[in-house]
């Protein structure tokens, strides 16, 4: 199976395999969108800015030439802005009855017309011993000219769509896995964030916000008087632990909203009558950013992993420095790969 991950900064694609319990990772390849021409994306609320269904999927087409992958079947994971994502209890019902509930619900939260949008669903098994007289529903809404702006882009693309699936979802597979504590799962994008709570697997709430990690990268070009791209390698290397302490002052104030997101979605998940969070897992482009771990450790008062979504593959020995340094970027491609291999 192959998952695609079309985010801000690059294309990613994966082509993962299963043989019994066995995973093997078969190929990957990634093209940074630096390299490509940007267009205005539909989504103009949000003031995003995506490359076009043509060069996406070129970009696409080129990473499989040039990594020679032959699979065609392909899960494309969609990003959390094109999304609409809630939760919210329904009583219990007989299964029949649990679709018209759910669509009744959803034009409550749903800002556009729930015929103009494809719903999916997952209902929160209650813990063992609960009274609860209900129960917990996740609920995600694709606008339907999303999904068939992808559609296109699959068969421009010359691959067969498996699949569409949310980032959150595919993420949140990669990277918990057997996990049954209660982990705050942040994924770091260069244009937006996601916090999400994760309990015993189940993905509780999903939270996006603004959070332009590539501010970090000109905070050290302008700092330190050098090019954008060099100023990229400086923070990708040194990060929090560069020596000009006026440079990492100012990416601690930069790095400060996230953070105060951070906190504030655990304490609302507490006050909410719910648990205290466990574990705290970065993910995304910026979270190998060197000193990030360690500095959010120390202001959330929790342990905080970076975990790697290709730990449980099977690889040539001789990339596993490399890809323990790509996988926070691969997490939402390897997710969705992981689905379609699963059903």
């Amino acid at each position: 199976m192959i998952g695609v991950d079309i985010g801000t900064s690059s294309v990613k694609v994966v082509e993962i395999s299963r043989w019994g319990e066995g995973k093997t990772l078969e190929n990957y390849g990634e093209i940074k969108s630096e390299y490509l021409y940007k267009e205005s994306l539909s989504n103009t609320q949000k003031g995003s800015y995506l490359l076009s269904n043509n060069v996406t999927s070129e970009a696409i087409r080129g990473i499989l030439e040039e990594a020679k992958i032959k699979t065609k079947e392909a899960i494309f994971s969609i990003p959390d802005f094109s999304t609409f994502c809630t939760s919210f209890d329904i009583p219990f019902m007989t299964e029949k009855e649990i679709p018209e509930a759910i669509r009744y619900n959803a034009s409550q939260y749903i800002t556009l017309p729930i015929s103009e949008v494809t719903l999916d669903w997952k209902i929160m098994p209650n813990s063992p011993g609960s009274k609860n007289s209900s129960f917990g529903v996740f609920l995600l809404a694709v606008p339907n000219q999303v999904i068939q702006e992808y559609q296109a882009m699959a068969k421009m693309a010359g691959l067969q769509l498996y699949a569409l699936e949310a980032e959150a979802l595919g993420i949140t597979r990669a990277l918990i896995r057997n996990n049954k504590k209660i982990v705050c799962l942040v994924d770091i994008g260069v244009q937006s964030s996601t916090i999400n709570i994760i309990e015993k697997g189940f993905l509780k709430k999903s939270y996006s916000f603004t959070f332009n990690s590539s501010q970090l990268s000109n905070v050290v070009s302008s700092g330190l008087g050098v090019a954008l791209d060099q100023a990229e390698n400086i923070k990708n290397k040194e990060g929090l632990l560069h020596p000009r302490s006026d440079v990492v002052k100012t990416l601690y104030l930069l790095l400060s909203p996230l953070l105060i997101e951070i906190k504030g979605v655990c304490a609302e998940f507490l006050h909410g009558g719910q648990k205290q969070i466990d574990e705290i897992f970065l993910t995304g482009g910026t979270a190998n950013l060197p000193g990030l771990k360690e500095y959010f450790a120390e202001s959330l008062k929790k342990e905080v992993y970076v975990p790697n979504c290709f730990s449980e593959f099977l690889y040539p020995p001789i990339l596993d420095q490399t890809l323990k340094i790509m996988a926070p970027r691969f997490s939402a491609a390897t997710g969705v790969a992981l689905g379609g291999l699963e059903k």
